[in-house]
């Protein structure tokens, strides 16, 4: 039952964390919330020795293979200890770990650029976009700089939420186009009680949610998508429609960002409810 003057908006679905920045994650039953987003949560990055810039698919061009790379936590990550190493798969099926001596001698070979493994620390870190030639976009066909959040190897904010909602009315718009979680790599996935196909995200910026019994998430603004719903990873095709579809009916958005305001633990089926 919701508490008096909240709303009840449906459940979490799923929970997603991306140890390592642009590659793929882990999907979870239950994560602990900080005011620095899910606990582990692009912890790490890769960071070209040429020019300090953080590894990101945000630059296919540059980065073409991050998304064939995959990042698993080798124990639990747990509050105020210190990070655990990861476990990378890399593309040819190879596995190492974060904490063995060759580990930068190894992912070099493997993107053929010479990059340092590192976590986030102080200090602001830059990387580059590369804006396809779609219409709806600020830049279209050319590749811009811009700087991650100092400490952190976020793109913009700590948290990202996606509707189930969201991705039904995508599909409507573009039967073709395979609108999988995946694609958007968010932190959480709410599927709604109501059953309804549409952008709910959208209604919910500058509102606060609860979600379960302790976490309070502020919707701070709609998360603007990039090339890299467009690419290729695993069984999914690269299709620029994605990135077209998204541009044509929400201006380019899919989804939420969001600040923790209360931390605390998030299962899989807690209740979400908006303020």
């Amino acid at each position: 039952m919701s508490n008096v003057g909240q709303i009840e908006l449906g459940a979490v679905v799923s929970l997603w964390r991306y140890p390592v920045k642009s590659m793929m994650g882990e999907e979870l039953n239950a994560a602990e919330f900080t005011e620095r987003g899910l606990l582990g949560d692009r912890a790490y990055a890769l960071v070209d020795n040429s020019d300090g810039k953080a590894a990101t698919a945000k630059n296919p061009r540059k980065w073409p293979r991050l998304f064939d790379f995959h990042a698993t936590f080798i124990e639990p990550v747990r509050p105020a200890a210190k990070l655990p190493p990861v476990r990378i798969t890399l593309p040819d099926g190879t596995t190492l770990t974060s904490d063995q001596g060759d580990l930068d001698q190894t992912l070099s070979e493997a993107l053929d650029r010479e990059v340092t493994f590192r976590a986030a620390r102080g200090g602001a870190v830059n990387a580059e976009e590369y804006w396809p030639d779609i219409e709806g976009l600020d830049h279209r066909d050319t590749v811009t700089d811009f700087t991650l959040p100092e400490g952190t190897f976020f793109d913009v904010a700590m948290v990202h939420l996606l509707t189930t909602a969201t991705l039904d009315r995508l599909r409507e718009l573009y039967p073709q186009g395979r609108f999988e979680v995946r694609r958007f790599r968010p932190n959480i996935v709410v599927q709604l009680a109501s059953g309804e196909k549409g952008f709910a995200e959208n209604a919910w910026v500058g509102r606060t949610l609860a979600i379960g019994t302790a976490v309070r998430l502020s919707i701070t603004g709609p998360c603007g998508r990039c090339v890299m719903t467009t690419l290729a990873q695993g069984d999914l095709p690269k299709d620029p429609g994605i990135l077209h579809t998204a541009a044509q009916h929400n201006h380019v958005n899919v989804g939420v960002y969001a600040a923790v305001v209360r931390r605390g633990t998030i299962c899989r089926g807690d209740p979400v409810s908006i303020e």
